[in-house]
């Protein structure tokens, strides 16, 4: 992959990592990183990294095997880079970025924030805030607190309630969305993440963890912004029971 002077690349164990030496964007959120699972996201992975740089100057994106140009676009964008040999899934991804953000000096908070544009920064200053100010160790954005729920596309709206249903472990937690991607939590969670599922089901496998790790957790109202693009990616109702079906099958196998 052709790099600019900027850029410098080193492979460890499972991954090659790029990193741009340019100087941080802003002092503010020092302490805080955006890991960004990324899987055939060049149309649109430059400018939702880019923007969100304004606010977060430490982003790491972890192109998980993508085909397309992905991975220069990321670099284009002067945020930093870790890149699977082969596509692993989004669990896979997400435990690389939090692994190779939890190494970085000050790190103390950290995001899991989508590639494809539907998560807000605003959303994620105000979760910030919520884990600077409260006794929480993380905190999950959720569709479903008010009449934003409205904008959730009907089909995805069945399949996100039918999961929260069948999960008594997930009602037990008082969460109402525990399949949305964003969310934000402190270096103890991150320092004890070991996501071993590397598709999907993840998103059970961390409702499983909150749950066996005693970890304190909430909800935040956010704002999933639907667009054509986001939706050809989205899970369907069938999809979303098997993950469902997968997440608790792991869920036991770690008690």
């Amino acid at each position: 992959m052709p790099l600019d002077s900027l850029s410098a690349c080193y492979y460890t164990m499972s991954a090659e990592v790029c990193e741009i030496t340019d100087p941080p964007a802003a002092d503010r959120n020092a302490d805080v990183w955006l890991i960004v699972p990324v899987y055939n996201e060049a149309p649109v992975i430059r400018s939702v990294v880019s923007a969100a740089k304004h606010t977060f100057p430490n982003i790491v994106c972890v192109d998980d095997g993508s085909k397309d140009g992905s991975a220069d676009e990321i670099l284009a964008a002067g945020v930093r880079l870790v890149r699977h040999p082969v596509n692993l899934g989004q669990g896979a991804a997400i435990q690389t970025g939090v692994e190779y953000a939890r190494s970085q000096p000050g790190a103390q908070f950290f995001v899991t924030f989508d590639a494809d544009g539907q998560h807000q920064v605003d959303d994620v200053v105000a979760m910030l805030g919520r884990l600077r100010t409260e006794p929480l160790d993380m905190v999950i954005g959720t569709r479903f607190a008010d009449d934003r729920s409205k904008s959730v596309p009907i089909v995805k709206r069945m399949a996100l309630r039918t999961i929260v249903f069948l999960s008594p472990r997930t009602r037990r937690l008082g969460l109402t969305d525990a399949h949305n991607g964003l969310r934000v939590f402190n270096k103890k969670v991150a320092d004890e993440l070991d996501l071993i599922m590397n598709g999907m089901s993840h998103a059970s496998e961390f409702v499983a963890l909150i749950d066996s790790r005693k970890w304190r957790v909430s909800e935040q109202p956010v704002t999933i912004l639907y667009t054509e693009y986001s939706m050809a990616k989205g899970q369907s109702l069938l999809n979303g029971v098997n993950i469902l079906a997968d997440g608790l099958l792991h869920g036991r196998m770690r008690r």
